[in-house]
């Protein structure tokens, strides 16, 4: 028998032998019986507050009564449990973050081509053009469309036409600026926001991705198609609503279209 088993076994006797006292008729008028009753409720109460804290440290669970174990033995296993439960917590907040994370993206990405979705745009021009009111800085506002986008479809079936769009997002991607905000605003059609522009620098911008557009081809020996995309853009006006710079955008739009496709229009 350890040390400790045997103070166990020592104090268990201990509290047997005073309730026994306690229970016994014959010693109900010694005057030590009060204070013999105060110790053996005190040692029960101070049992019992143990017995609490270590069924809340794991998890408000009753334990196993083991006899066998000291109290700096079930302390230590107590606290091996919480170490435990900590770890399987910081996963659980590990993975929260990742399925949250991959939920923002999925809010704000387009599942096609990767690129930013209509809602996220929307959000991003609402800062772009605040910003511009607070700075005074110019804003450039460009749609871009891809040209026979329906031939396209209807040629090679839609798979191709996915594939196309993936191509021209990865030409946009490859030819704005680090600073610039641009995604998929729906269908064949793209949106692309340009701080701190003048006309004369927008256009180049946009010049760059169409001539990089203009590179692309699908449908292998059908024979291929060579792509090619409009583009509308326009400057946002001191004041003025960004509906109606999307406005302007989409006649410069319709214009580059009826001019003859694959070309930079600069609206009014």
């Amino acid at each position: 028998m350890t040390r400790e088993s045997g103070v166990i076994k020592n104090g268990k006797v201990l509290l047997e032998r005073i309730q026994a006292l306690l229970d016994d008729p014959a010693h109900i008028d010694n005057p030590l019986r009060a204070v013999l009753q105060e110790v053996n409720d005190h040692i029960q109460s101070q049992n019992q507050r143990m017995e609490r804290l270590l069924r809340i440290s794991d998890g408000y669970q009753l334990l196993e009564h083991n006899e066998a174990l000291t109290l700096s033995e079930r302390c230590d296993k107590q606290i091996k449990r919480m170490e435990r439960l900590a770890r399987i917590s910081d996963q659980y907040q590990r993975n929260l973050w990742e399925v949250t994370e991959t939920l923002r993206q999925a809010a704000n990405q387009d599942p096609l081509t990767g690129l930013a979705n209509r809602r996220f745009l929307m959000e991003r021009l609402k800062e772009e053009t605040q910003r511009a009111a607070r700075k005074g800085s110019r804003l450039a506002i460009a749609l871009m469309d891809v040209d026979h986008f329906k031939q396209v479809n209807d040629r090679f079936g839609h798979e191709v036409g996915d594939v196309a769009l993936c191509e021209i997002a990865g030409a946009v991607r490859q030819e704005v600026r680090r600073y610039d905000v641009y995604g998929r605003w729906g269908g064949e059609e793209f949106l692309l926001v340009l701080p701190d522009a003048d006309p004369e620098e927008a256009v180049m911008v946009l010049e760059r991705i169409r001539q990089t557009i203009t590179a692309l081809t699908v449908g292998g020996d059908d024979p291929a198609i060579r792509l090619s995309a409009s583009f509308g853009v326009t400057l946002l006006r001191s004041g003025e609503d960004v509906d109606d710079a999307l406005k302007r955008a989409d006649d410069a739009l319709f214009k580059a279209k009826r001019e003859g496709r694959d070309r930079v229009v600069l609206g009014d």
